[in-house]
């Protein structure tokens, strides 16, 4: 099994970068079905979706309007503790239909302050479309659209995820290793 090393935890191979590719590739084309006839705004959060997004934005054939926010909610902590800090960019988002990129899904904290907020411009429509969802954590109750993937409850690291800044940058997703 494939591994990497961060800081002092190991991980392992999860998901395959092939896997990974082939699964944005079929949201891509759900996306284009179901707003065929709309210019969406795709809302990239920052850090951890980058990459997931870059791929998506790609393979994604209809027109698209780029927007980017910052949601924090972990830090330097492999938990979030529902505390979220939204920094965002000033756009007209009135009468629009928005669908947030998002990383991970974990206790739906971050995603569900991340609506609340982007409904007081009084969007069409907003949708969810993540990476990764960790459905046996949910804690606020979401309406997820375009799930990547259902995982297990544990830290992953990799394409856009990190643990402490650090492994964003591999192209497959690695889950940390429990040494019992």
């Amino acid at each position: 099994m494939k591994r990497i090393k961060i800081k002092e935890y190991e991980f392992e191979l999860l998901i395959p970068e092939e896997k990974i590719q082939e699964r944005v590739k079929q949201l891509a084309r759900q996306i284009d079905q179901d707003y065929a006839q709309r210019k969406p705004i795709l809302m990239l959060t920052l850090k951890g979706a980058i990459i997931f997004a870059a791929d998506l934005m790609r393979e994604i054939t209809i027109p698209t309007q780029i927007e980017t926010i910052i949601a924090k909610s972990y830090g330097y902590k492999m938990t979030t503790e529902g505390n979220v800090e939204l920094i965002e960019n000033p756009i007209d988002l009135v009468g629009k239909d928005i669908i947030i990129i998002e990383d991970i899904v974990d206790t739906g904290y971050t995603m569900s302050s991340l609506l609340t907020r982007l409904k007081e411009f009084k969007p069409n429509s907003i949708e969810i479309c993540t990476l990764l969802f960790k459905p046996k954590n949910l804690v606020v109750p979401l309406k997820i659209k375009y799930i990547g993937f259902e995982i297990e409850p544990l830290f992953v690291v990799g394409y856009g995820l990190d643990y402490a800044e650090l492994g964003r940058n591999y192209k497959d997703i690695y889950i940390k290793v429990d040494k019992n």
